[in-house]
Order: C-alpha cells, then structure tokens, then sequence
C-alpha cells in the first residue's frame, strides 16, 4: 500500500518531467533513426541549452528569448557536430565526443561559474500562468501541448518535398545524391535541430527547477536512448507516424518505470545504472526472447549501437 502511495504521488512529478524528456527523445531519434547517423551531441546541446538560458534570465533577458538563444546555441552545436564528421571523414561519434569536450568549457564561460540560481527570476511556465511552476498538472497541461505541436509539425515537415528529400537520405545515402539531393545539408540541418531540441529541453529544465548546472547534460542521452527503444518497441517503426510518436511514448512511460523505482525504494543515486541496465536488456531482448523478432522491425533494435 504504502509503494502504491509513493509511486501515485510521483506520478505528477515524473509525467511533467517525461514531457520536458520527450523533446530530448526526440532530438536523440533524428540522426539516429530518420538520418542514420549516429550522435552524441545532446549531451552537451542540452547543457549549452540550460547554460545559455540560465545566464541570458539571470542578466535580465525575458524567459522566451534565453529559450530561444539556448535552442540556437544546440543548434550551432549539433550543426558543428555534422560538419566536423563530414568535412574531416571521421566518425560522427568522435565528432561528437569532440563538440561535448569544447562545449564544457564554453558553458563555463558563458555562465563564468559552474551554476546559478535563478529562484528569484521569471521563467516562462510563471509568464505564461501565474504559479504554473508549481502547479504540477498545469505545467502537464502546457508541456503536453508543446509536445503535440512539435509532432504534428515533425509529420507536416517529412510529408513535403523537403521532408521526403531528408528521409531519403537517411534511408540510402547513395541513391538520394544520385536524386540530386544535396545530403550534406539535410545532414547539417538535420543534427543541428536536434541539438536545439535538445537545447531547447535544457532551457525549459533550467527554468523548472530554478537553477543552471554546467552538469545538467550528464546522462541525459542514455535518457534519451532509453526512450526511444521502449518507444518503438511499444509503437513500432514501421511508418512515420509512429516514429515520430514513438519517441514521446517512450519517454512517457520510461519516466513511470522511474517512478516505480522510486516507489519501491531504490536510491536515486542508482538510477543512472538501472537506466543502463534498461537499455542493455531492451537491446539484447531480440537475443534472448527469440519470439520478439517476429515484430517487424523490432529485431533492427540493436541497430541502434
């Protein structure tokens, strides 16, 4: 009873959470699923995000233009991650680790500290609804509607010309350049709005907890890894629709299992090893259980890796 009481009081908590993860979910699942590139970078867009966020709100900047100028720094960070990997012919997790190494000591710049409080600042959730900050199922509310506008604007985008131009140079990278598609761009472009989603998750962070850490970006890919893996076992791949959604899913109810972990008394110091431990048994299910590679798509899994 009592882990029934503990995990229905987390539930709120981790909900609005998993919504504000969800944007990192799915800037994790861009280059990886719809380009088929790899990358590393959201563990230093997302901070450079929050960075930015937090040191433009503390200068006396509004809320709406930190988030926006966070987002661009992601985006500038993940646009460097695709033009290092193609420019110099180097893997793009390399170039990835590479970007997140600088980005570290360029949010420490940015900030001039290693954190800052912004408790005393407006954030945007209190702008939009006063007390929304601390009103949990309003913020649910709002995030959620973020959310939905993201994913009907992602599946607007990839049914147009250019969003069939960017799924194809996923999907063969040699026949879209013999289309004419110029796939340096789509790459570029593509890696660098998932790092501002990404960022742009970093900022809204910053601003739901009152504080800015250049350590926020700690994890947060394997967050998102694990996100997307329980998403598309859960909503499958085999459509656009549901790789887009399952990114979303998946961060919804990886943020419940959380919370169940919680509620049965786990600390949360362990939960950065139950998270690998999560993601290492997503993705060797198709080994173990055989009868899960009858899902389709669902034995391209370990792709991932």
């Amino acid at each position: 009873m009592d882990i029934l009481l503990r995990f229905y009081e987390l539930v709120p908590v981790t909900l609005a959470q998993s919504l504000i993860y969800a944007f990192v979910a799915f800037g994790v699942m861009l280059p990886f699923r719809l380009l088929s590139f790899p990358d590393l970078t959201s563990e230093g867009s997302f901070p450079i995000g929050g960075c930015v966020a937090g040191a433009m709100i503390a200068a006396g900047f509004s809320p709406p233009l930190a988030i926006l100028a966070g987002a661009l720094g992601g985006f500038l960070a993940g646009s460097a991650t695709a033009m290092v990997s193609l420019k110099f012919r180097i893997s793009s997790l390399l170039a990835g680790i590479i970007i997140v190494t600088m980005v570290y000591s360029i949010n420490l710049r940015i900030m001039g500290r290693s954190n800052i409080a912004l408790f005393q600042f407006d954030n945007l959730f209190d702008m939009v609804w006063p007390g929304m900050n601390n009103t949990l199922w309003q913020k649910i509310i709002f995030l959620g509607i973020g959310v939905a506008l993201l994913l009907g604007l992602a599946y607007a985008f990839l049914r147009t010309e250019k969003g069939i131009a960017f799924r194809a140079v996923g999907a063969n990278l040699d026949m879209a350049e013999a289309q004419g598609i110029h796939s340096w761009w789509h790459i570029v472009l593509g890696f660098g709005a998932a790092g501002a989603l990404c960022a742009f998750a970093g900022a809204l962070v910053v601003q739901s907890q009152g504080f800015s850490d250049v350590n926020i970006g700690f994890g947060v890919l394997i967050n998102g890894l694990a996100a997307v893996i329980i998403g598309e076992l859960i909503t499958g791949r085999n459509s656009v629709w549901r790789q887009l959604l399952a990114p979303i899913v998946g961060a919804v109810v990886y943020f419940q299992i959380i919370s169940v972990c919680l509620a049965l008394g786990l600390a949360p110091t362990d939960l950065k090893f139950a998270t690998g431990a999560l993601v290492l048994l997503m993705l060797a299910a198709p080994k173990i259980l055989p009868g899960l590679k009858r899902g389709g798509d669902r034995e391209k899994i370990r792709e991932t890796v």
